[in-house]
């Protein structure tokens, strides 16, 4: 049940904006906020919010996930790669349709032009992307729920 309201608090503050040539005045303390406004000659019309109260936020101190060296050098080496199947835009990649089902293609697969080899969520939406050679899958550059950005290699078609 929220805490009574100090009358006495309204009527300071009322006197306050009555006497001073403001035109709005807000108070405001652990459990209330009060605002009084005054339009054009008005009368006063107090509006008032009983505060909610926050939780606590603990500030997660979290390392950037950083890729080995080679890693980082491999991707490098696929930006610029004809067989590197590449983002079409923004989001988050996914490697199958749905968290029950198998990945679209592993390592060792046999794919031809056209066909899924994974999913990029943008907007709330679900993008296909395409094999754009036939081929054989020979590496795979990300895991199921990085972010990517347009361009970015994913898979590599050999």
């Amino acid at each position: 049940m929220p805490n009574p309201i100090d009358t006495k608090i309204i009527s300071k503050l009322a006197e306050i904006l009555n006497k001073s040539n403001l035109t709005e005045l807000e108070y405001e303390d652990e459990t209330v906020r009060i605002s009084l406004a005054r339009q054009n000659g008005a009368p006063i019309a107090p509006q008032i919010v009983m505060a909610q109260p926050q939780p606590e936020v603990k500030e997660k101190e979290e390392e950037p996930k950083e890729l080995p060296q080679e890693v980082e050098n491999l991707i490098q080496d696929y930006h610029n790669s004809e067989n590197a199947v590449k983002s079409p835009m923004v989001g988050v990649v996914y490697l199958a349709p749905n968290q029950s089902s198998p990945d679209f293609v592993k390592i060792g697969d046999d794919v031809k032009a056209g066909d899924t080899v994974c999913l990029i969520e943008a907007m709330k939406t679900f993008n296909p992307v395409k094999a754009h050679k036939s081929g054989r899958i020979t590496k795979i550059l990300v895991e199921a729920g990085d972010p990517v950005e347009y361009g970015a290699p994913l898979i590599v078609i050999e």
